[in-house]
């Protein structure tokens, strides 16, 4: 089965400082002509690095891809204090910074499951309303807590005199890396806040093999079986296909573990499918008709 150029793809952008997630869509949206396409994990305006887009039926995908690992390099200023965690501020004075040992140390105390407080500037809803729409507003409100997990943050380089430290952190989807930022400072007694951040990676997606949004042009992107790389790979006969095509259950070939599978025909992602004990896989999300 070929794929066309129109076919439905998960391009790799390389969001830049500024925009938001939602112009970079818009950006990628105008560039095919397309009216379908969306992202599978929000990176703020000041963010950078890897925003996995999907189009067209592919935008299907997305509940596939959100919960995946994610890889950042961030930037912390010591010494400084930001209501929002970043540079959006405002921003205050601190303490004196720290030797790299300290910071070393602080660092080690923030991996695991660890629980967060949600930043002041955030889009979860409190009583019904955007966080960040009652902050602004000035209003003293109990910031949800959470439990994520960040697999490592290593230290990558301490610049004393300046006060800046880059990371790296690789950690579960749902992690605030500015909260991160901002606990790390306190934690140290000086302040701090995330000055810059670049996610690197979505799973084992990588934003080396990315474009800048206006380079996205027909025919861009990867194909949704790479995409989709961290599902195990079920290949379809031709009776199968058909099967799948028409959302019916197909015998997998082989011996399938149970759970979410990929079903393909060829070099191309069919559908989605969840395997039951028995080898039988009932197809949740079909890309083809």
């Amino acid at each position: 089965m070929g794929v066309p150029a129109d076919a439905p793809r998960a391009i790799l952008v390389d969001k830049p400082a500024g925009p938001t997630s939602h112009d970079v869509v818009s950006t990628v949206r105008r560039a095919l002509g397309r009216t379908k396409a969306g992202h599978t994990g929000t990176l703020d305006p000041f963010a950078t690095g890897l925003l996995v887009v999907l189009t067209g039926r592919a935008t299907r995908l997305a509940p596939f891809l959100t919960g995946l690992d994610k890889t950042y390099r961030a930037t912390v200023r010591l010494g400084e204090r930001s209501e929002s965690g970043d540079p959006e501020g405002p921003i205050t004075p601190g303490g004196p910074v720290p030797d790299e040992a300290a910071v070393r140390a602080a660092l080690a105390t923030m991996t695991g499951v660890i629980e967060q407080q949600v930043p002041a500037l955030s889009a979860v809803r409190v009583d019904g309303e955007r966080l960040y729409a009652r902050t602004r507003r000035g209003e003293e409100v109990e910031r949800p807590r959470r439990e994520v997990v960040v697999h490592r943050a290593d230290l990558i380089s301490y610049d004393r005199v300046n006060g800046l430290v880059e990371i790296e952190i690789r950690c579960g989807s749902g992690t605030y890396v500015r909260q991160i930022a901002v606990d790390l400072g306190e934690s140290l007694g000086c302040g701090g806040y995330c000055s810059a951040l670049r996610r690197t990676e979505v799973g084992d997606l990588s934003v080396n093999s990315a474009l800048a949004p206006e380079d996205v042009q027909p025919g861009s992107g990867i194909s949704l079986l790479a995409a989709v790389g961290h599902i195990p790979r079920v290949d379809l006969d031709e009776v199968g296909l058909a099967e799948v095509v028409h959302g019916r259950r197909v015998q997998a070939p082989g011996a399938v573990a149970m759970g979410t599978v990929a079903l393909a025909a060829g070099d191309e992602l069919v559908a989605i499918g969840l395997a039951d004990d028995d080898g039988v896989v009932r197809p949740k999300v079909v890309l083809v008709s």
